[in-house]
């Protein structure tokens, strides 16, 4: 009788391990991902940019049947783009267990999470932000960038630079970590091609006056103007700058300056501007197309901007190593992720082991009338290689 009961009881086993299979399947651990980023302030339109791609990727995983059988669940919570709101809010995330955090849009908010990351057990992945620290001496085990840093952007605007004929430029930046950086990185690139920066401006974030700033760059004598703002400030800026007369009277050109979305605010105003292209709608690559069609599919009458490209850059990368892992512990997936080569809407791109910073190719171009619409459009490509310099040696993972 022990023997049948075995017998019995293995079988019963069997059936309901062959009837429950799938149903087991699914009850394996979710996935957990939290977005602290801005949905309100200056910085609102980017954080909804940001909040749309991750909408995006999660819902092709789930109709998919989930990421390593698992469903993906996400939960945002707002930040106005504010350092300590990004930590506070990220801790309420990680409290709730959503502790794979993406899509902040500022880099200080970027900076308070980091430090925190071993404490709560949680892991960071970049996916707009811009500093050079996040990937340098702020580096951490738990932190990842899949964007373009600062330093890349140098690496693209250098040998554009060469090609100009305005000797003397003045800086627009956002008062920022990300604004600073990219001032220091553009005074650089302009020394060394023999240009020179005769003026420069940081604005606060969420500045409505920009008229002291746009005086003081028409006075320098600049024939150039590099611009570092987003958002709400760069439309700001841009559509005071061409009331002023600005625009008409020097070269522009800058980063974050005129994505798609602030190219489609400002109209006639951002046609003739020029700047780094972090993703492009029109990047040739196959992987890009599919994504560029699903994301019509799910929002009719837009293409990705920048910013979107990227996060669901960060989402791809997110889901495949949580796949390599076989896990959704923060630990787990970090090791998984650093080192690792993931295919992309770039194709193939290395997560560095040094800095956890991805490899990828840069871009610039000009903003052109578009299908009746003023729009960013690549006219040169900088391969990964050249476009991702070194690991900087500061950061010590």
């Amino acid at each position: 009788m022990l023997v049948n009961r075995r017998v019995l009881l293995s079988a019963a086993g069997f059936a309901a391990l062959a009837l429950g299979g799938p149903a087991l399947a699914q009850q394996k651990e979710p996935l957990l991902i939290g977005v602290p980023t801005a949905l309100t302030g200056p910085y609102g339109d980017l954080g909804e940019q940001a909040r749309r791609a991750v909408l995006l990727a999660v819902d092709e995983a789930n109709a998919a049947g989930g990421v390593d059988g698992r469903k993906v669940e996400v939960r945002f919570l707002d930040t106005q783009a504010k350092a300590e709101a990004a930590r506070q809010q990220a801790e309420k995330l990680v409290l709730s267990g959503y502790k794979i955090l993406t899509g902040a849009i500022a880099s200080g908010e970027a900076l308070a999470i980091a430090p925190q990351l071993d404490r709560w057990d949680a892991m960071y992945v970049a996916t707009i932000n811009k500093a050079d620290e996040i990937t340098g001496k702020s580096c951490s085990r738990r932190l990842f960038r899949v964007n373009h840093p600062d330093y890349s952007d140098a690496a693209v605007v250098r040998p554009w630079l060469a090609t100009r004929k305005e000797g003397k430029w003045a800086i627009m930046a956002s008062d920022t970590a990300w604004g600073r950086n990219s001032a220091a990185s553009f005074t650089k690139a302009a020394e060394s091609t023999g240009k020179t920066v005769v003026a420069d401006g940081f604005a606060s974030l969420g500045t409505n006056d920009f008229a002291p700033y746009i005086q003081k760059i028409a006075d320098s004598g600049a024939q150039g103007l590099w611009v570092a703002l987003a958002g709400r400030d760069a439309i700001n800026f841009a559509t005071q700058a061409k009331q002023f007369g600005l625009l008409g009277k020097v070269t522009t050109a800058g980063v974050s300056f005129v994505t798609d979305n602030t190219a489609k605010t400002l109209g006639d105003t951002a046609k003739g501007i020029l700047g780094v292209i972090n993703y492009s709608s029109t990047f040739d690559s196959p992987e890009n197309k599919a994504f560029v069609a699903q994301w019509e599919k799910k929002y009719p009458g837009t293409t990705p901007s920048n910013f979107e490209g990227e996060t669901y850059i960060g989402m791809q990368v997110i889901f495949q190593a949580v796949r390599k892992a076989g896990s959704v512990k923060p630990a787990d997936v970090s090791a998984a992720m650093e080192g690792t080569t993931f295919k992309t809407v770039f194709g193939d791109a290395l997560m560095r082991k040094e800095d956890h910073q991805l490899v990828v190719p840069n871009f610039f171009g000009d903003v052109v009338e578009v299908n009746g619409q003023p729009k960013p459009v690549i006219t040169m490509v900088v391969p990964a290689a050249e476009a991702m310099p070194a690991a900087d040696p500061a950061c010590k993972l």
